[in-house]
């Protein structure tokens, strides 16, 4: 019961973060790395993407998309990572220190922890050096 409640949660993590990045993609495109090409398109694509994870998480009779759902919100959540550290940077590079330590250094140590929230959630079975 325990893992359905927190895979509500992330799902509606996931899906808010989704429309937020379709609805208002601003700030998202103020952190997204300078050699990333055409920002405005993966800024909307992960959107997709996140909503798309959310709405994957959330199928109640089908293991196989929980899976799938699972494995591709841990892998965003690591491919996005890049684009945290550079907020992280940027940010503390301004002269008023932008949104500080506080902010940020929880938030770099949650982005292993919503890989491995995303692998659990999904019923993502790791061992042997592979996903099962």
């Amino acid at each position: 019961m325990i893992r359905v409640i927190c895979r509500f949660i992330l799902a509606a993590f996931y899906a808010i973060a989704g429309i937020l990045h379709l609805a208002r993609p601003e700030p998202f495109l103020t952190v997204m790395p300078a050699a990333v090409p055409y920002p405005e398109a993966i800024v909307f694509w992960t959107g997709i993407a996140e909503i798309l994870g959310a709405m994957g998480l959330m199928q109640p009779f089908e293991q196989r998309v929980r899976r799938a759902a699972g494995i591709g919100l841990a892998l965003y959540a690591l491919v996005v990572w890049p684009a945290n550290i550079n907020h992280f940077a940027m940010d503390m590079a301004r002269e008023d220190g932008g949104l500080g330590l506080a902010y940020h250094v929880p938030r770099m140590f949650a982005q292993p922890l919503l890989i491995w929230w995303a692998l659990w959630a999904g019923e993502v079975q790791v061992g042997r050096g592979r996903a099962r």
